[in-house]
């Protein structure tokens, strides 16, 4: 099982500096990706429902100023030298197909393989207008056909595409990424659609467990989760032992609620043993990768609370 931490994308702590250090010294732990977030622009007045709160409020500390995620990626892929980095995730409507691809190739290739590309059809709808985007009424077939377009420039020699939202061809797309077939794509999201998503395209399932209309924040109902993918993937005509399971953590410890929505253990609640053992439980379901945000107002505090965990909670699992 492998670990990452997500890497912030504004404030102090996303300036050159204290950014670079946290990204060297996780890489120093032993911690194996970095997650970066992705917004392009930030709304002054939002209606669309933020799915991982319970009021459906956008968290005003995400509000501020914001790098733009690739960019930050290329970034500090350049600082680093194992470190992996994740879009976490990259709201594939966003950006043109075909651009998006060959951003995302230029990054797997200079970072010598070391990119996962973390995927999510996206929930604010403001920001969809303000990029006019296509209509975010049909984000998932746009995502959904996007992400099929790059997959052909990343793979085929003579890469063409015809869809609704997307088409070429007779061009050369070169360099290919690194990564062959493409880089990994982990699927975001915890609805139907995104379990669909996943069984027909992703290499991995990438939910975050506190999705209140979704919610997977007990054993049981992630392995509930776990078996509608595994269903659909084999719906799909795919080997359902070929898409892995990455989980997302937004909080843990003693000040998360000690149960689930459905009355069971909440994930990552509790002290060190009981989130070693949570750890332990996730493992043998298959899940390979697990991600957590770590408190801290700077650098130096965030790196801490990364070393208290390693030590007593990964160095046992």
């Amino acid at each position: 099982m492998q670990f990452g931490f997500s890497a912030p994308v504004g404030g102090p702590m996303a300036r050159n500096v204290p950014l670079t250090l946290l990204c060297q010294e996780a890489e120093a732990m032993g911690f194996a990706y970095a997650t970066v977030s992705d917004h392009v622009v930030i709304p002054r007045n939002i209606h669309a429902k933020y799915p991982y709160t319970d009021t459906g409020e956008f968290p005003a500390t995400s509000r501020g100023e914001r790098h733009d995620q690739l960019t930050e990626i290329a970034f500090l892929a350049a600082k680093t030298k194992t470190l992996r980095f994740v879009t976490s995730v990259m709201v594939v409507p966003h950006r043109p197909a075909v651009l998006t691809a060959k951003m995302l190739a230029t990054i797997d290739v200079l970072s010598e393989g070391r990119l996962t590309v973390g995927i999510g059809a996206g929930w604010l709808e403001e920001e969809f207008l303000a990029l006019q985007t296509a209509p975010f009424a049909a984000r998932g077939k746009v995502t959904d056909e996007y992400i099929l377009a790059c997959k052909a420039l990343w793979a085929a020699e003579a890469p063409e595409f015809a869809g609704e939202y997307v088409r070429f061809g007779d061009i050369s797309f070169a360099p290919k990424p690194v990564q062959q077939p493409h880089p990994p794509i982990w699927v975001g999201g915890e609805s139907g659609p995104a379990l669909r998503r996943t069984a027909k395209l992703g290499d991995a399932w990438y939910p975050i467990g506190t999705n209140p209309a979704f919610p997977l924040d007990g054993l049981k109902r992630y392995e509930a989760g776990v078996a509608r993918l595994r269903k659909l993937t084999a719906e799909a005509g795919r080997d359902p032992a070929a898409v892995g399971l990455a989980y997302r953590v937004q909080r843990y410890g003693p000040e998360v609620p000690a149960k689930a929505g459905d009355g069971e253990r909440r994930l990552f609640s509790g002290e060190a043993a009981a989130i070693v053992e949570d750890l332990r439980a996730l493992k043998t379901l298959g899940v390979t990768s697990v991600d957590l945000t770590f408190p801290g107002g700077d650098a130096d505090a965030v790196l801490a609370a990364m070393r208290s965990f390693a030590d007593t909670i990964l160095a046992k699992v």
